[in-house]
């Protein structure tokens, strides 16, 4: 619809004067012509990212216990024993705990993070070949920190916390934790050798 106001120039005037104070004097909140209502703009809220969302949900997973095998895109579940793995003190664990290994936490986060987006597989090996590498200077929440040693390459993977910290999985009777300064720990410091940014 269009307005045309009437009375020459100073009758434009006094219609776009008014139009100014009306906006001015806050009443944009108020009925619009076609049935709308004018809202005053506000700053939208800034979207999480993708590797913040993945975080959030490591991040409620802190306390589940260790399971070998255990994870999947579902969530915590049980996990099995293997070449002496899933045990504790000789006692197989896997096969009556519910809970994540480290790369059924990764997979599970990054699934549940993504709305199902981004699924990986649940082996710490194949993990490390999905996504793109980024140095340790440009590491954001979410991306994927990997672990080697002379007698296991690739056996660990937790997710980058910010601030230098991971969540992770560690073994067997152990809980979902956080590790602070996990460059500096005297385990986990000399076997870092590279992280992925999964993508989807």
């Amino acid at each position: 619809m269009m307005f045309r106001p009437v009375g020459g120039a100073g009758g434009r005037r006094r219609f776009l004067g008014g139009l100014l104070a009306a906006a001015a004097a806050g009443s944009a909140a108020g009925p619009m012509a076609g049935g709308g209502t004018a809202q005053a703009a506000r700053p939208r809220p800034r979207p999480r990212s993708r590797g913040g969302a993945v975080l959030a949900v490591a991040e409620r997973q802190i306390g589940v216990p260790y399971s070998w095998g255990g994870g999947d895109r579902l969530g915590a579940s049980l996990g099995y024993c293997e070449d002496g793995n899933g045990y504790l003190d000789g006692v197989c664990k896997g096969e009556t705990t519910i809970g994540f290994d480290c790369s059924g936490l990764t997979l599970y986060c990054w699934y549940a993070g993504t709305g199902g987006a981004v699924q990986l597989g649940h082996y710490t090996v194949a993990q490390f070949h999905r996504g793109t590498p980024v140095e340790r200077v440009n590491l954001a929440p979410g991306d994927l920190l990997f672990f080697s040693r002379s007698d296991a390459p690739l056996h660990h993977v937790g997710l980058y916390a910010g601030g230098n910290a991971m969540i992770h999985a560690a073994h067997t009777g152990t809980l979902v934790a956080r590790l602070e300064n996990v460059f500096q720990d005297p385990v986990f410091g000399p076997q870092y050798v590279g992280a992925v940014r999964p993508g989807g």
